[in-house]
């Protein structure tokens, strides 16, 4: 059973001619127009918890010999040297 709570809002009488004209526009009832557009604006402040990250690796589980992980560009210098050559 859908239990429904009625209210009074104020609008200043711009707002009340657009929210008319957009709940024509949408094919609803100015309350249903209302708590739709309601119910879209607490969904996005409210996003769903993101996934857990889980890290994929290939080859194994550990590193590469010699690269250090907590450094942010150990990797890229690892493969830049394996590409072009120590200097």
């Amino acid at each position: 059973m859908l239990c429904i709570m009625r209210t009074t809002i104020s609008l200043d009488d711009q707002l009340a001619k657009q929210v008319r004209r957009a709940a024509e526009a949408s094919g609803l009832s100015v309350s249903a127009f209302i708590a739709k557009i309601l119910s879209d604006a607490i969904k996005r402040r409210n996003p769903p918890e993101a996934p857990l990250f889980q890290l994929v690796t290939v080859r194994g589980v550990h590193p590469r010999p010699g690269v250090d992980l907590d450094s942010p560009r150990a990797l890229d210098a690892h493969e830049d040297q394996k590409r072009f050559g120590r200097r």
